[in-house]
C-alpha cells in the first residue's frame, strides 16, 4: 500500500500569549478549570499540489470575567497528497483526522497553557476526540 501523503514541514506558525499583570496572573492560576480549548483546522492550496495545514489551539475563558488571560498557537504542516487521492471523503479524512491526530497529543501537553502556568496546580486534563 502506497503512502496516502508525505509531510514535508512542519513548524509553529505563530503564537500568542496575552496576560496583563500579575494580579491577572493569579486570578487565571486560581480558575484555569474555567479555560476552554478550542481546536480549528484550516486548510490553504500551495503551488505544486502541495497543501499547508493550520491548526490552532484557542485557550480562553468564555465567561466574563474582567482578569482573563488569552493563549494561542498556530502550527503548520505542509503535505503533499499522493496523487492516487482522487475522492473529496478521503482528502477530508486526511486533512481533518490523519494529519491532525500525529500532533494532537504532542502540540496539547507541550503548549497547554496548564505547562505555561507551570505551578498551577489541581487542574484536570480531560480530551475527548472523535475522528
Amino acid at each position: 500500500m502506497t503512502e496516502k501523503y508525505k509531510i514535508l514541514a512542519k513548524y509553529i506558525k505563530d503564537s500568542s500569549s496575552e496576560t496583563p499583570d500579575v494580579e491577572t496572573y493569579l486570578f487565571v492560576k486560581e480558575n484555569i478549570s474555567k479555560y476552554k480549548l478550542k481546536i480549528d483546522i484550516k486548510t490553504k492550496p500551495l503551488k505544486n499540489a502541495l497543501l499547508e495545514i493550520n491548526i490552532t489551539f484557542t485557550y480562553k475563558d468564555d465567561n466574563t470575567n474582567e482578569k482573563k488571560s488569552f493563549y494561542e498557537i498556530t502550527y503548520a504542516v505542509i503535505v503533499k497528497i499522493n496523487d492516487e487521492i482522487k475522492e473529496k471523503k478521503d482528502l477530508e479524512k486526511i486533512i481533518l483526522c490523519d494529519i491532525p491526530k500525529k500532533f494532537l497529543f504532542i502540540l496539547f501537553f507541550k503548549y497547554s497553557p496548564c505547562n505555561l502556568i507551570s505551578s498551577a496546580e489541581g487542574y484536570t486534563i480531560f480530551l475527548k476526540y472523535d475522528f
